[in-house]
C-alpha cells in the first residue's frame, strides 16, 4: 500500500510560497485589467454607434466561445509570429487571461446597466445631465450593487484559471508543485497540498459571495 508522507514537502515550502505569491499577483493583475476591459466592452456594446457595438460583440463572443487554454497557447506562440514582437510567457498569460475575463465581465456589467429602470436616465437627461454624467452618477452606482456577486464569482474563476499558466512555464503555484513532484517523487502529496492551498484561499471568497447574494436578495 502507498505510504503517505506529507512531511517530505517541508523542504519545498519556499518553492510553494513563491508559487503562491505569483498566483496571487497574477490574479490581482488579471482581475483589475479584466474589469477595466469589461467596463469598456460593456459601454461599447451599449453604444448607439453600430460599428463600435459590432466590434465589442465580436470581441466578447470570440473570447467567451474559445477555451482559455487555447487562447494562452495562441498568445504565446502565434501572436509573436503575426506581430513580429517577442512576448514573454508572463505577458502572454496576462493578456490572454485579462481579455478572457474581460469578455465575461463585460456581459455582467452590461446586464447590470440594462437592469436599471430606463426612466432614470431619462429623468437625468431632463435635469440637464449628459449621458456620461447620468451613467457615472446614477446608473453605475445602482448597477454596481447588483453586479458585485457575479463579478466576484467571475473573479474566483479567474483565480482558478491562473493554474493554466503553468503550461507556459510561468512559475505559479501549480508549476512549482510540478517541480516539487518531479524532484520528490511524491506527486500525490504535492498535488493534494496544491489543491488544499487553492481551497483555503478560495473558500472564504465563496462564503463572502454567498453572503453578499443573500443581503442583495433581502434588500430587494
Amino acid at each position: 500500500m502507498y505510504q503517505w508522507d506529507f512531511g517530505s514537502l517541508w523542504s519545498y515550502r519556499w518553492l510553494f510560497l513563491n508559487g503562491l505569491w505569483v498566483t496571487v499577483g497574477f490574479t490581482v493583475a488579471i482581475v483589475v485589467l479584466g474589469l477595466l476591459i469589461g467596463l469598456v466592452g460593456a459601454l461599447a456594446k451599449l453604444s448607439p454607434f453600430a460599428p463600435l457595438r459590432w466590434l465589442a460583440l465580436a470581441y466578447i463572443e470570440v473570447f467567451r466561445c474559445t477555451p482559455v487554454l487555447v487562447q494562452l497557447v495562441w498568445f504565446y506562440y502565434a501572436l509573436p509570429i503575426l506581430s513580429g514582437i517577442e512576448i514573454s510567457a508572463i505577458t502572454a498569460s496576462i493578456l490572454a487571461l485579462s481579455l478572457y475575463g474581460g469578455s465575461f465581465y463585460a456581459e455582467i456589467i452590461r446586464g447590470g446597466i440594462v437592469s436599471i429602470d430606463p426612466g432614470q436616465p431619462e429623468a437625468a437627461a431632463a435635469l440637464g445631465m449628459t449621458p456620461f454624467q447620468s451613467m457615472r452618477r446614477i446608473i453605475l452606482p445602482q448597477a454596481l450593487k447588483r453586479m458585485i456577486p457575479p463579478l466576484m464569482n467571475q473573479s474566483i474563476i479567474q483565480f482558478k484559471n491562473t493554474s493554466l499558466v503553468s503550461v507556459l512555464a510561468v512559475p505559479d503555484l501549480l508549476y512549482q508543485g510540478q517541480i516539487a513532484a518531479h524532484d520528490s517523487y511524491r506527486p500525490l502529496e504535492v498535488y493534494s497540498a496544491v489543491a488544499v492551498a487553492y481551497f483555503v484561499l478560495l473558500f472564504p471568497l465563496t462564503i463572502i459571495v454567498r453572503q453578499g447574494e443573500k443581503k442583495l436578495s433581502t434588500s430587494d
